[in-house]
């Protein structure tokens, strides 16, 4: 379906497939082909099975990129939808998926697709021949992948696409369902196109100000246990800030506390968090006086969740740090961790600023002979 004014009214133009899934009365055999017609792949159409019933009572199935065509259905008038057009067409996404999610009643499911960065290298590469196909997927990926980033190109971007063609990671769609009210139910990548099935299990967020640009701002605790934006440089995919709860239950702890084999970072972050180039912005909240320059990490409310109360609250009496005890005391693992940051927060309370001179050269130390790194 696609959308049009005229006159100030909106008209509906269906596709082939719609009208034909209209005129079919509900006759699943015939619901079934017209999908397999789609798609052109029975392993698409034995995903949706294993999911779904085909049933045009109860399932709403479609293919399309417009916002107008989910409004236009009856809230809680169908227990699940199935859209089998890739969201990288559609202009606003969350805006998309906050409309699927009032249209669904809760427990209600959703399945999607979508191209993603392996996903459309794998094409290219495979369409084009050595060399060129290296030349085609490096301005492939300036212009549908860092273009819509950057304000001094996005309108540009939008202006020539209007949206549709977008490269979007695995994990900036997953962290833009999350924050829709959606969980993953299952995903299987058929035929270079990422599938997925969700479940509403809540009202979506509606986040005015999300982070997508270079450096962002992330909630984070602090003295007194009051919030405060922290400023760092993108390490992750947008929107993967939601997705922190799903991949500690997926993935747990690795040795030094971070979440381990993490999708959400992209190649650059890896570099970036490496040599600690994305922590330059917290600089910003010293000058404010958010931070001093040793201390604790401030800790996202995930994260703060993990520990005792005793220690969240000892943590809470103080500012946090830009050079944690991590660093001094080099633990291995979450218990570790806890042990280090209560010793250092003991000390601290007794002694200020000889702890944090101690601390401070030890940290230097290990970073300079032992090789120290940021996880």
């Amino acid at each position: 379906m696609n959308e049009i004014i005229a006159k100030g009214k909106k008209k509906e133009i269906k596709s082939s497939f719609l009208k034909d899934l209209e005129n079919c009365s509900n006759n699943e055999p015939k619901v079934k082909k017209l999908i397999l017609k789609e798609v052109n792949n029975n392993e698409v159409l034995e995903f949706i099975q294993k999911h779904f019933e085909l049933s045009l009572e109860q399932t709403y199935i479609t293919s399309t990129s417009t916002l107008f065509n989910i409004d236009r259905l009856k809230d809680n008038s169908i227990s699940s939808i199935v859209n089998l057009k890739k969201i990288n067409d559609v202009r606003f996404i969350n805006k998309f998926f906050e409309s699927i999610n009032i249209k669904l009643p809760n427990s209600g499911f959703y399945l999607g697709c979508v191209e993603t960065y392996p996903n459309r290298r794998k094409v290219l590469f495979e369409k084009y021949p050595p060399v060129i196909n290296w030349f085609v997927y490096f301005f492939d990926t300036l212009f549908t992948r860092v273009f819509p980033k950057l304000k001094i190109t996005k309108k540009i971007y939008f202006y020539l696409t209007k949206g549709k063609g977008r490269v979007i990671s695995r994990a900036e769609t997953y962290g833009r369902l999350y924050s829709c009210g959606f969980e993953i139910v299952d995903e299987k990548t058929i035929n270079n196109t990422l599938y997925f099935v969700v479940k509403k299990v809540k009202d979506p967020i509606f986040d005015n100000d999300p982070t997508y640009g270079p450096i962002i701002r992330l909630k984070r605790i602090g003295k007194n246990k009051k919030k405060f934006n922290v400023y760092k440089l993108r390490t992750m995919h947008p929107f993967s800030e939601y997705l922190q709860e799903y991949v500690y239950n997926q993935n747990s702890l690795k040795e030094g506390g971070k979440i381990k084999d993490d999708f959400r970072i992209s190649p650059e972050g890896r570099v970036f968090r490496k040599f600690w180039i994305d922590e330059i912005p917290m600089l910003i909240n010293i000058i404010k006086g958010d931070m001093k320059l040793v201390g604790v990490r401030p800790l996202s409310s995930h994260f703060f969740g993990l520990y005792t109360n005793e220690l969240q609250d000892l943590r809470t009496q103080f500012k946090p740090g830009f050079i944690p005890p991590f660093y001094a005391d080099l633990p291995k693992d979450m218990n570790e961790i806890m042990a280090s940051e209560k010793k250092y927060l003991l000390a601290y309370s007794k002694a200020p600023f000889n702890t944090d001179l101690k601390y401070l050269l030890l940290s230097f130390k290990n970073v300079l002979f032992k090789g120290a790194r940021s996880n």
